[in-house]
């Protein structure tokens, strides 16, 4: 099995713990995942199971875009209701001054990363550190927010509909936005959305994903990984160019500079490539071994 799941996490389960129940299920070793998601979040989360996980590190880079609980006049140690409270109550601004303020927090910024976070420095990770009640210096990290505006509310939080780059921590945007209007504020809810060309509309829960193994129709999840290169024009290769790139060589091809999705003539999506004067490399391949 190779290919590309989409699962909807459900709250209080880790992305790791993700990964492990769908080894178990679908007895696959070779299963990763892109873009984590703290047990609070639920969601989207793109599993790539099989020689897909080499794709891995190409998703990590998508836009993402999320719905988040942001609570004004909250302010916590791990910038959402899970942790402890640093300060609450007093007077929390309208909709208008909130809306006023969004607009400081799209296009590009530097956001320095919360103490609770996988980010490691100096081997450790930060959230070990923050558990034992210590605080360091963090450098910021360049981040874009491309859009970021309100979606609603629930009950006495607005809902914020948030698309932004890799590395961003929502949280982290929530607890600045309440800092800039002067009361604190915190997430009170997370959930992904989209993940570059991906939705949380065709992503599956865990139970489904059993139930379809069950019923011996794993594949009928299963979607194929070059969905995820979509961006990039097809290019088919004779079978004689398709016997030195999976020897790993350099061909001569007749196309446009640029990259491609490589496929066989027998449409076997081989690998990306890219074409530099009329000569295609594999970036990666995907084709087993």
């Amino acid at each position: 099995m190779n290919g590309i799941i989409l699962i909807d996490k459900p709250q209080e389960w880790t992305s790791h713990d993700v990964v492990g129940k769908l080894r178990g299920i679908l007895h696959e070793r070779r299963i990763g995942h892109s873009g984590t998601l703290d047990p609070l979040a639920t969601g989207l989360l793109v599993i790539f199971v099989g020689r897909a996980t080499r794709a891995v590190e190409f998703a990590e880079a998508d836009t993402k875009e999320y719905i988040a609980g942001l609570r004004l006049g909250m302010s916590t140690d791990t910038q959402d209701t899970t942790g402890r409270i640093f300060s609450s109550g007093g007077s929390v601004p309208g909709e208008f001054q909130l809306r006023k303020a969004l607009e400081k927090f799209k296009g590009e910024l530097e956001q320095i990363p919360p103490m609770y976070s996988a980010i490691k420095v100096g081997g450790k990770k930060l959230y070990e550190l923050a558990r034992k009640g210590e605080s360091i210096e963090r450098r910021s990290r360049h981040i874009t927010v491309f859009d970021l505006d309100i979606a609603g509310r629930a009950d006495d939080d607005y809902v914020l509909r948030v698309s932004c780059s890799k590395g961003t921590y929502v949280r982290t945007l929530c607890n600045d936005i309440g800092q800039a209007l002067g009361c604190g504020g915190c997430m009170s809810s997370l959930r992904r959305t989209k993940a570059g060309v991906f939705s949380v509309e065709d992503a599956h829960t865990i139970a489904e994903v059993q139930e379809a193994v069950d019923r011996g129709e794993a594949e009928s999840l299963i979607i194929p990984l070059d969905t995820l290169f979509s961006e990039f024009n097809k290019l088919t290769v004779p079978a004689v160019a398709e016997k030195k790139l999976r020897n790993g060589s350099i061909v001569n091809i007749s196309a446009p500079d640029g990259k491609y999705r490589v496929y066989s003539e027998s449409n076997e999506f081989l690998l990306l490539g890219e074409v530099q004067s009329g000569r295609l490399k594999t970036i990666k391949s995907f084709f087993e071994v």
